[in-house]
């Protein structure tokens, strides 16, 4: 069997985080596939807001680099945010999915209207901004955050965890939605306990990308070099962004 290598990017340099998400990501990867985890070792701890999106962005790009010459077939942006994902796009091959977009997509499939539970109110904005430029947002019933920063979801207490589980029960009632969002690539290993419990489909987008990746290999399709999507224009760059050359 052929296997092919799917590189799963955690743009923020927190390293539990990133397990966090590799777990999920194995726990739905084809025997095909082999899920290679990463994340940039210079950069934001976690991403909420522009500014960290902006900085992350340069990582997720090293990353995809060094991911075309291990020879992946397919790359993940497990952050919801999506950061740099079009620039990503130009400097890969194979197909690269953004966790956000995976998400939407596939809430879309299972109901008419879904929710999305996220951290911070701010990204709740930013989250916004992603249902707009993916042409979801009429899909969207309601946005709700936790309220709390993303690394509470790495603290041990369990305290994020249950107001996800909380926000996603109110979600349900409130909002008549038919699934859930998770806005958020930590929260990756709460959607299957959360499923069975609510009886409404909650998707993380960390597994609904990797899925998507894995169907985009099999049929064949990369990322397409016509157009604004081609490689970038060959150009000299400076200082830190020469490992980009």
């Amino acid at each position: 069997m052929t296997k092919h290598l799917i590189q799963v990017i955690n743009p923020n340099t927190n390293v539990a985080m990133t397990h966090t998400i590799a777990q999920a990501a194995r726990s739905v990867a084809a025997p095909s596939s082999e899920i290679i985890a990463v994340c940039p070792t210079q950069g934001v701890e976690s991403i909420e807001g522009h500014f960290d999106e902006a900085i992350a962005a340069i990582g997720v790009l090293e990353q995809i680099k060094r991911g075309k010459e291990q020879g992946v077939s397919g790359h993940v942006i497990a952050c919801f945010g999506d950061p740099g994902l079009l620039a990503a796009r130009e400097l890969a091959n194979g197909p690269v999915i953004g966790i956000a977009e995976a998400a939407m997509h596939a809430a879309t499939m299972v109901a008419t209207r879904f929710s999305i539970v996220t951290t911070l109110p701010r990204t709740v904005i930013i989250a916004r901004h992603l249902l707009r430029q993916y042409g979801f947002e009429h899909h969207c019933a309601a946005l709700h955050a936790i309220d709390l920063p993303v690394l509470a979801l790495e603290d041990g207490t369990g305290l994020a965890q249950m107001k996800v589980r909380e926000r996603c029960i109110q979600a349900m009632k409130e909002d008549n939605s038919g699934a859930i969002v998770l806005g958020c690539g930590g929260m990756a290993n709460l959607a299957r306990e959360l499923t069975a419990e609510l009886g409404i489909p909650v998707i993380d987008g960390v597994t609904a990308a990797v899925k998507m990746v894995e169907s985009l290999i099999a049929l064949g399709l990369g990322t397409s070099k016509y157009g604004d999507l081609a490689y970038p224009n060959k150009k000299p760059l400076s200082g830190c962004f020469d490992m980009l050359s």
